[in-house]
């Protein structure tokens, strides 16, 4: 014999009122289009970018219009915005007065080597402090978190006397081996590397890869947005790098576009050279600008990779 079914529950007038009134009595959310809700968006969003964006744009923007400006409508007691003609004078003295090229040179090559070792290092020493047992391991990742705490400044004495007595004075080697650590890179590959799933390299280590190749052939192509973050801002600091080669240099033969500009500046002491000091920051940060447009949405994805699971 089967077993009788439930009898329904029928929800009593008592029950069903207090439902109502706790219903009644949630707050409700303001239409998408509400003057509340566009309000709050405009002040709480667009008003803090826009003036964000201000603060970094306007900057850029004075300094390249007052790179086609001539001495007499920068240096003068009326404000004028707009240069009264496009004229490329200051650029082409910029590049003439100094040797532009030989900076350019010098940056290309100090940016592209120790972008490149910097980026491997942090790539390695990631990878090791992640996925090889070795003693202290904590207490290296410790230190290095410690490294990312104290300023640059701080180092530069006795990197001087270090470099300096090796015989790297005015040389580009002298200028790319103190800063070959990046405690930045290495901390955000770690962290990157910790959200991996352990069974990609646990199928790879039955079929008997090693390090080696585990870190090429599966670390690395799976890590590309996390890589490329690290290594757009190494290059942007690398191109930027301004007090540690103004330092360990002192010929022209040997100085980068930063240190170059102080050149230019010196060249013409009177108001006549804001003009084409202008011309020379724009040559400087163009490039890495260009490089940034690129590489720009591998920021975002860098940083957020790994954040979402689920």
């Amino acid at each position: 014999m089967s077993a009788p079914l439930p009898a329904a529950v029928v929800p009593s007038p008592q029950d069903a009122q207090q439902g109502n009134r706790q219903e009644s009595q949630q707050p409700q959310r303001p239409r998408p289009f509400s003057s509340a809700n566009l309000l709050q968006t405009v002040a709480t969003g667009y008003v803090p970018l826009i003036i964000a964006t201000l603060v970094v744009f306007l900057p850029l923007l004075w300094m390249l219009l007052s790179s086609f400006k001539q001495p007499g409508e920068i240096v003068t007691m009326d404000l004028k915005i707009l240069p009264e003609s496009l004229n490329l004078e200051n650029y082409a003295t910029a590049m003439t007065t100094v040797p532009f090229a030989q900076f350019f040179a010098n940056s290309l090559i100090v940016t592209v080597i120790g972008s490149s070792i910097k980026v491997i290092l942090a790539i390695l020493t990631a990878y090791a402090l992640v996925f090889v047992r070795f003693p202290f391991k904590n207490v290296i990742f410790v230190l290095i978190l410690v490294a990312l705490m104290v300023p640059a400044q701080v180092s530069i004495l006795p990197n001087y006397i270090l470099i300096a007595g090796m015989g790297g004075k005015n040389t580009l080697w002298g200028i790319i081996l103190p800063g070959l650590g990046t405690a930045f890179g290495t901390f955000l590959l770690r962290q990157h590397f910790l959200t991996l799933p352990p069974s990609i390299l646990e199928a790879a280590e039955i079929d008997g890869a090693g390090h080696w190749r585990r870190l090429w052939q599966i670390i690395v192509p799976v890590s590309v947005p996390s890589i490329a973050t690290v290594a757009l801002v190494t290059v942007v600091s690398e191109w930027n790098d301004y007090i540690w080669p103004l330092i360990i240099t002192d010929r022209p033969e040997t100085m980068t576009l930063p240190v170059g500009l102080t050149l230019l500046q010196n060249s013409e002491g009177n108001g006549a050279g804001w003009g084409i000091l202008m011309a020379g920051a724009v040559l400087v940060i163009v490039p890495i600008l260009l490089v940034f447009a690129a590489l720009q949405r591998y920021i975002v994805a860098g940083l957020t990779q790994g954040s979402v699971t689920g």
